[in-house]
């Protein structure tokens, strides 16, 4: 929160100014990591200050780029398969061998071959992790 912080707020107005919900400043406020003070309708208040401390947050991870996804490999071309539209693309980045189905045009348009530099960004929505027999 930029510039002086408001003296006192309501939970909502705190809970939109931290950008969590109520219920969430609520179950701080239990726990002991929000520090509320009862008004004389006994409904909780929250300090400016206090606003600010739970607003701070550590800056963002960097990427050099201006996309958001925070997990690019780069590394060189090893293998490129193709098969009708689609085509298989292994990049070795690092310790990592990176393999990704994408079409048989986006070869083409970025020149992939084997021994080009590239770059892999992994952005999913959830990872499935199982555990090897043996």
């Amino acid at each position: 929160m930029p510039g002086q912080p408001k003296a006192d707020m309501s939970l909502g107005e705190a809970a939109a100014a931290i950008g969590v919900s109520v219920d969430t400043l609520r179950r701080w406020d239990r726990a002991g990591k929000l520090r509320t003070r009862r008004d004389e309708r006994n409904r909780r208040r929250v300090s400016g200050e206090e606003v600010q401390r739970l607003a701070a947050r550590p800056q963002r991870h960097r990427t050099g780029t201006h996309g958001s996804a925070r997990n690019r490999f780069p590394g060189v071309v090893r293998s490129v398969e193709t098969d009708g539209v689609m085509a298989l693309v292994e990049i070795e980045a690092g310790p990592f061998l990176i393999t990704a189905a994408i079409t048989r045009d986006s070869v083409i348009e970025l020149g992939l071959a084997p021994g080009v530099t590239a770059s892999a960004t992994v952005k999913a929505t959830s990872v499935m992790v199982e555990r090897s027999e043996g």
